[in-house]
């Protein structure tokens, strides 16, 4: 293992992108820890990852978000810090940020984002504060002077890709196909694996530190109309398409009692909003992956879509 390597805690690690993370960041030869609770030790997945990953390298630190003199201890015995907790737990970083302000040893805080922009996005009066508390959490570490790199990779490819943006389908359509919008507005999907790729390489990167880095790869930004003419062609077949309007999105979105439309939501947000894409990166002064890490190689919209066939 190399000496010079930052050490790293990650948490979350038997969620499906914090798996991801563990596994590249002890791929790149980071001497690397995971807090993991007590209650992940009893249930047969999560103890299948955690096994995975202990024999690989990990150290596993019996602890959670709620306990600030554990994570101060384990604080103190690394370098960088990459949260991928839930949405739901986006509020429970405060009291991370309050142990990573009390260690001061931290030189690198990626905290559990990895989605859309929370500040870019579109639809506040709609998603029930799901982007705000991301927000919230960014002001902390700015006003605390953490130094921190966001990582906006926008859709994984396991979410609405897999029916190709059609909600309670499992599989993409062979007959008829709903589009949103237009069908213009461009969307982000990378896998979890490719993500994490990305966010190890920017922890030990002086080019990202207080940055917001973007995934945009080529290959893996497109519309619903693009979308359906690559899946048309790899089936061979045209598909009767049924264009549902802003107005009849927004209205279905208002009838379906939350948390049902949150899937609504982010098609409204990414497919008729444009909120993945609407904006230049450069412009924002954040940075493009694929950009600032050629050498990754990662898999494209197409290549998932040809597992779906």
């Amino acid at each position: 293992m190399e000496s010079n390597k930052s050490k790293i805690l990650i948490i979350g690690v038997t969620g499906r992108l914090g798996f991801e993370l563990a596994k590249a960041s002890l791929n790149s030869f980071h001497p690397t820890l995971g807090l993991v609770r007590d209650s992940a030790f009893s249930d047969p997945n999560k103890s299948q990852k955690l096994h995975t990953l202990s024999a690989a390298g990990l150290t596993l630190i019996k602890g959670s978000l709620q306990d600030e003199d554990i994570l101060l201890k384990a604080l103190k015995q690394v370098d960088i810090v990459i949260c991928a907790v839930s949405s739901k737990q986006v509020h429970e970083q405060k009291i991370l940020i309050s142990a990573i302000r009390r260690a001061g040893c931290i030189k690198r805080f990626l905290p559990s984002e990895f989605g859309a922009d929370p500040d870019r996005t579109q639809v506040s009066d709609l998603d029930h504060n799901f982007y705000s508390r991301k927000s919230e959490i960014r002001r902390i570490i700015e006003a605390e002077g953490i130094p921190y790199t966001y990582v906006c990779c926008n859709f994984f490819t396991s979410i609405l890709l897999p029916s190709l943006v059609q909600p309670g389908l499992k599989a993409p359509p062979r007959d008829e196909v709903s589009i949103f919008g237009e069908g213009t507005a461009k969307a982000v999907f990378i896998k979890e694996n490719d993500v994490a790729a990305f966010a190890i390489n920017t922890a030990d990167d002086a080019r990202t530190l207080n940055k917001a880095i973007y995934l945009r790869p080529k290959g893996n930004v497109y519309s619903m109309n693009e979308l359906v003419g690559i899946w048309e062609g790899k089936i061979g077949k045209t598909l009767k398409k049924t264009y549902i309007s802003e107005d009849e999105l927004l209205k279905k979105i208002r009838e379906i009692p939350y948390p049902e439309n949150m899937e609504l939501v982010f098609i409204y947000s990414v497919f008729v909003k444009g909120d993945q894409t609407y904006f230049s990166i450069e412009s924002s002064g954040g940075l493009e992956g694929t950009q600032l890490y050629p050498q990754i190689t990662y898999t494209t919209v197409s290549e998932f879509l040809d597992t779906l066939l």
